[in-house]
């Protein structure tokens, strides 16, 4: 199991757009995938899940992998976060 914890820097956190660019990132991958945000524990494979946790700009959050691809998927979904998906 490999985890890491990354700061939400773009401005819409993960709504909508960004939301979406995490959840077809995260798909792409056969490991199990968690989002922590406090409590909060979320499927990121699941759009309606990860638009749940409300995620704002500098929230931070942990991003959890678990399976034979986890290092790909974390550096994949960590880099998206990092480089404010793109905007």
């Amino acid at each position: 199991m490999k985890q890491v914890s990354v700061v939400l820097k773009n401005e819409a956190g993960l709504h909508a757009r960004p939301a979406s660019m995490f959840t077809r990132t995260a798909a792409k991958y056969q490991c199990k995938i968690k989002v922590v945000k406090g409590e909060q524990e979320v499927n990121p494979k699941s759009i309606l899940s990860l638009l749940t946790m409300n995620a704002r700009k500098g929230d931070n959050i942990t991003i959890i992998a678990d399976g034979i691809d986890e290092n790909e998927a974390i550096t994949a979904l960590q880099n998206l976060v990092e480089n404010n998906f793109a905007e």
